[in-house]
Order: structure tokens, then sequence, then C-alpha cells
């Protein structure tokens, strides 16, 4: 008799190995179809959104909340050099700045004293502003922000440079260099700031931490002139808690200081009358004390040290250019007063 089923049973076993074979095809291409797919998300994700829009991380977040800080809120920063220190201050909705961090800088050239001109590898020293156009997400030092150097301040001196900055990449000639890590936080804070509507922030830049006794070891050094007008800033924020408004006449830094609006005020001309506002010194209130006293000091890298900085035999003082004020924002304080001048002696 004939086997009719061997011919089936051999379809069969022909039949199998077939479907077996596009099955496997049908497995690898779909793997590398999402291969292809998950090399894509994961490739251009990380090149699409750049350094500059990293998110604020969770941490970082987390430290805003604790202190009550709104991450659009504005910001200022201060800057001491001989300490290589630079500080992060938040403004809360009673108007007055709240200390969020205060973080190592990893270097900066030069020595205590204004940078005056290109090639002296001096960092700058003075009153800035940063805006949204001054932020530099694509930096080759990681990101950065200019500080806006030379303002108009010292211009009217003829300070020359360009492109001065707070970057990262720990590596500077004439800049504030931090590591990475520690910019990318800075840069978020300052970019939040100014996308919840803070036009500008304050950056005042100082050579150390202005107190008599730090002012006393460099008495006789020709920038003390310029240096007690950085200390009017200085005292007026640890006073207040706000950063005062800074305007240039006369070649010179005026601090806390109100012109008619119709005032011309130039940094080469004579100044215009002024008045300077007065305000209610800062005091926390009694179940916020702690979160107005906190220091937060995050650890990292200073390759300067008190031992490696020297008073340098530097040029007098610049001006800046027009006036300006900056945008408290929120609740900001009001005025309870004000004091008439026509001029002011140094």
């Amino acid at each position: 008799m004939v086997d009719h089923r061997a011919p089936g049973a051999l379809r069969m076993r022909l039949i199998i190995p077939g479907w077996a074979s596009r099955a496997r095809i049908l497995f690898a291409a779909t793997a590398a179809a999402a291969a292809c797919v998950l090399a894509a998300c994961s490739g251009p994700s990380m090149t699409e959104i750049s350094r500059g829009d990293v998110p604020v991380s969770k941490e970082t977040m987390s430290m805003l909340g604790r202190k009550g800080m709104d991450v659009g809120s504005p910001i200022f920063i201060r800057i001491f050099k001989e300490e290589s220190e630079l500080e992060v201050w938040k403004a809360r909705d009673d108007g007055r700045f709240y200390h969020f961090k205060t973080y190592p800088i990893c270097n900066w050239s030069g020595n205590v004293g204004p940078k005056t001109a290109v090639g002296d590898k001096q960092a700058p020293e003075g009153f800035y502003r940063v805006s949204d156009q001054q932020m530099n997400p694509n930096s080759q030092y990681y990101l950065a922000f200019n500080l806006g150097y030379p303002n108009a301040y010292d211009r009217a001196h003829q300070r020359t440079g360009h492109a001065l900055m707070v970057h990262g990449n720990c590596k500077s000639v004439g800049c504030y260099a931090m590591t990475d890590a520690l910019m990318e936080e800075i840069y978020t804070l300052a970019r939040e700031a100014l996308r919840g509507g803070q036009p500008a922030f304050e950056v005042h830049a100082f050579p150390f931490r202005m107190t008599e006794a730090n002012l006393a070891r460099y008495n006789g050094n020709p920038n003390m002139p310029f240096w007690k007008t950085l200390k009017q800033g200085y005292d007026f924020f640890e006073k207040y808690r706000m950063p005062p408004a800074v305007a240039v006449c006369e070649k010179r830094y005026l601090v806390n200081v109100k012109f008619s609006p119709r005032a011309s005020v130039r940094p080469d001309d004579a100044c215009p009358p002024f008045y300077r506002p007065s305000f209610e010194p800062f005091t926390p209130k009694p179940f916020e004390q702690q979160i107005a006293e906190e220091r937060v000091i995050v650890p990292g890298p200073k390759t300067r040290q008190f031992a490696t900085v020297t008073a340098p035999n530097a040029s007098q003082p610049s001006a800046s250019g027009t006036a300006f004020s900056p945008v408290y924002g929120l609740g900001a304080p009001v005025e309870t007063g004000s004091t008439s001048a026509f001029g002011f002696s140094q």
C-alpha cells in the first residue's frame, strides 16, 4: 500500500522549518528595529536637550522648597575673590533675599584688585548685571554667563577686555571658574529666575569679604578708594538683604540712589540731584530665624588659597554707565523715607 501520509508528513516537515525561519527573521528584524528606535531616543535626547535646558535637579527643588523659595523668584549673586566663594541668594515673598548656598570657586586668575586691561589676567571686581542675552549654554567651558565687563563704570575709566565669565571647567584666564556640576546648578537657578520674569540679575564681585578687618590688611593699597565704594554695596545688602540700586556718574559708582525721571545720568558727567531711599532693616520673623541665618556651604575644590593671593599695585577705580536699579519682584520692601543729596564724597 502507498502510505498517503508520507507526502503530507514530508510536506509538514518542510513547512515547519519554513515558519521557524520566518519567525527567527521576524524576531531579528523586530529586535534590530527596536535597537534603532532606542538608539534614536537615547542619542538625540541627550543632544536635543542642551546643557542649558537641563531641568533643575530634584535635590535643588527640595532645598528651595525647604527654604520657602520659588524656583522662578529673583536671584542675587555675590563673589568673594580671596575666599574663593560664590554666594547665591533668592528672594522670598517679603521681597528680601535669603541665602541659598555658598559654592567654592574652583579657580580664578590674577590677584585682588579690579581688571583694567586686556591681557592682565585679572578677574573683574564691581557691580555687574546679567541678562538672558549673557547666558551661554554652549560654552566651551560647559556652561557660562557673561558678567558684562566692561560695564559703564569700567568704560568710563578706559578699561578694556571682553568675555569675562562665570563658567565651568575649573580653568580661568580672567574668569571665575567653577566645577561643571556646581556651575550646572548655578546656571539653572539663574536661568529659571530670568524665565520667571527677572529682567537681569545682579552680580557683585568683591576682592574679599568687605569687613573693616579685611580692609585694614590692605591699608595703603591704591585700590582702597574703589574698594570703599564697593563696601557701600556690601554693607547695604548686609543690612537690608536687598541688592542696592546702583548708578554711575562723575566716573564713580553711586549706591542706593534715585534720580528724577527726567534726569540725565551719564558716567562721565556731573551727577544730577539725587536722593537716597530709606528702608527698614531686615528683621526675620521669629519663626523664620533659622532660615534667615542658615548657611549651606557646598564642599568642593579651591585652587586659590589665601597664601597664593597678594595685594597688587593696581590702578584707581572706574565707573559704569547709565543708571540702573534692580527689580526685586514679589513683595518688594517699601521705602520709609529718603535723604536728599546733590553730590557725594567718598
